[in-house]
């Protein structure tokens, strides 16, 4: 579901780095939205990044 519909922005994965340098798996999730939008012409309800929203990539129903 952590997926943007429009530029297929997704999880990314790293490492959480303590003070003494002990490293333990993180994941960074993407803001993502669910908004009603238009896909080719009719109103769906998608799940678009915020940076899709904010640039004007997708027209919103």
């Amino acid at each position: 579901m952590a997926k943007c519909s429009i530029c297929e922005k997704n999880v990314h994965f790293g490492n959480n780095v303590s003070h003494s340098h002990r490293r333990s798996n993180r994941m960074w999730k993407s803001n993502i939205k669910s908004v009603k939008a238009m896909i080719n012409g009719t109103p769906k309800r998608v799940y678009v990044c915020t940076q899709c929203l904010k640039s004007g990539k997708v027209e919103r129903a």
